[in-house]
């Protein structure tokens, strides 16, 4: 993407050059309009539970800009030999969890493909007084995380009949729910940088966060959050090769403490979907932030911390 031209504006607000979730164009002094993508195959073999895990993963890119959803169109890919009832229920499920949101389902597009595919194109509003990008993480800051991690790992295991599927998985239904809540918490506190925790995995995002914001972070193992059994199934050799990927991509910028386990490791870079927030803010505000979210029911810990430096992360047990 380096490679490709850009045309740039003064109404900008945030582009392509920090890797951010969505793109931010100030409208007027009040506005500003929030826009991203985002599709894939299936990752659980119901159609309807589908759609709904897409829709959340695409909306949850305007809840971590700080935004309200407005609107969404569907993006899809369907093999004509396909049953079209399969569609409508993909197409269903997107709809609901849309509405669900609060915005409005206002069309899309559909090609033929070799496989299915399904996501929103969504957009969404916020002040830009109010907007959080993942730029703006200072030293001192505490990181705070929303939603288990481990959620590609328990899909393959579910896949490989490890686990019992279904909307009652505990990973299903973290991929099902919304970032809504937690983005309004994070809204009324006030933080510093956000992104949403989704195919790069934990670390992934955390890199484009202390990028972008010209930092280092620590982060501590032991106080992040994890879907039951996810170690186990990692040291079963049951991990996604988008972790791999991950892994290699940006293992350079990593320092594991001595000793850190594999299976630890490939939890940190296991690629999310429908993932939680990720939150730099001040550390007078992280015990309110925490209090906050788990007011609304939203699973968070305190994760680590910024530190001064060029660009890197530091993991302890």
């Amino acid at each position: 993407m380096r490679s490709v031209p850009t045309v740039t504006n003064e109404r900008e607000l945030v582009g392509l050059s920090t890797s951010d979730d969505a793109s931010v164009i100030k409208l007027n002094e009040k506005q500003a309009l929030i826009q991203s993508l985002d599709f894939f195959t299936p990752v659980v073999e119901d159609p309807y539970l589908f759609g709904q895990i897409a829709a959340a993963n695409a909306l949850s890119d305007i809840y971590a800009m700080g935004g309200e959803p407005l609107s969404a169109m569907n993006i899809v890919g369907f093999p004509p030999e396909l049953d079209t009832e399969i569609l409508e229920k993909i197409l269903q499920g997107g709809a609901d969890k849309v509405k669900e949101a609060g915005a409005i389902l206002a069309g899309g597009h559909t090609i033929e493909d070799e496989e299915t595919k399904y996501g929103l194109s969504a957009s969404g509003l916020v002040a830009p007084a109010d907007m959080v990008s993942n730029a703006g993480a200072e030293p001192g800051d505490k990181l705070v995380l929303t939603k288990p991690l481990g959620i590609g790992i328990a899909v393959t295991a579910i896949n490989g009949g490890l686990s019992p599927g279904g909307e009652n998985s505990p990973a299903i239904q973290e991929m099902l729910t919304l970032n809504k809540d937690a983005a309004e918490v994070m809204q009324k506190i006030g933080v510093n940088a956000a992104t949403d925790v989704t195919g790069f995995g934990l670390l992934g995002h955390l890199w484009e966060l202390v990028s972008a914001s010209g930092v280092q972070a620590v982060v501590n193992f032991s106080t992040i959050p994890l879907l039951s059994e996810v170690i186990e199934w990692a040291e079963m050799g049951l991990v996604p090769g988008g972790a791999y990927s991950n892994q290699e991509y940006i293992n350079e910028h990593i320092d594991f403490t001595a000793g850190f386990e594999e299976a630890k490791q490939n939890v940190l870079f296991d690629p999310q979907t429908s993932g939680g927030l990720l939150i730099s803010v001040t550390a007078d505000k992280a015990d309110k932030l925490e209090i906050a979210l788990q007011k609304k029911g939203v699973t968070s810990a305190i994760i680590g911390r910024i530190e001064s430096g060029e660009a890197a992360i530091k993991v302890k047990e």
